[in-house]
């Protein structure tokens, strides 16, 4: 798979080492073997469904190679399914652990996707809406964070007790 990549302006290259690593795709080519398409703008849909899944990964590796708070929900997801198998938990509950990390997660990808498109807007301009968009978004984080760890403690606890 062939790609072409756009250098990111550099103010935000300077600010953002990943960007520097040419990962983001832009316009131009996009070749799977014989089969070639155009992504010039970020509206146009991707020609089969390996491509919309390589672009979602695309996002999920930006998030974790550029943004501190994703890789430590994703470490702190390891640990509590790691801890879920140790203590035997039922199936039950541990779907309910692994849906509440995995809510943290996407709102934190979301979270990177508002601050992202927000900086965008503002550049590197100062404005009070900028920063309420992007303190309730890392509010909401915050917030399903916390009631992660709670619904951790609720399921968890019982079973060390035992």
């Amino acid at each position: 798979m062939k790609t072409n990549y756009h250098k990111a302006n550099q103010s935000t290259s300077l600010s953002n080492p990943y960007l520097n690593n040419n990962f983001i795709p832009r316009s131009g080519q996009v070749s799977e073997g014989n089969n070639s398409t155009q992504r010039e703008y970020a509206w146009q849909v991707a020609s089969n469904l390996l491509v919309s899944f390589r672009y979602a990964w695309a996002g999920v590796r930006y998030a974790f190679v550029s943004q501190r708070n994703f890789r430590i929900h994703t470490l702190i997801t390891l640990v509590a399914i790691s801890w879920g198998l140790f203590l035997r938990v039922n199936a039950m509950e541990m779907a309910i652990v692994t849906l509440t990390c995995a809510l943290v997660m996407v709102l934190e990808l979301i979270n990177t996707a508002l601050e992202s498109v927000v900086d965008l807007t503002v550049g590197q301009s100062y404005h009070d809406l900028a920063k309420i968009a992007k303190d309730c978004a890392a509010g909401a984080v915050l917030i399903a964070s916390i009631a992660a760890l709670l619904v951790a403690a609720f399921i968890f606890i019982p079973h060390l007790l035992v």
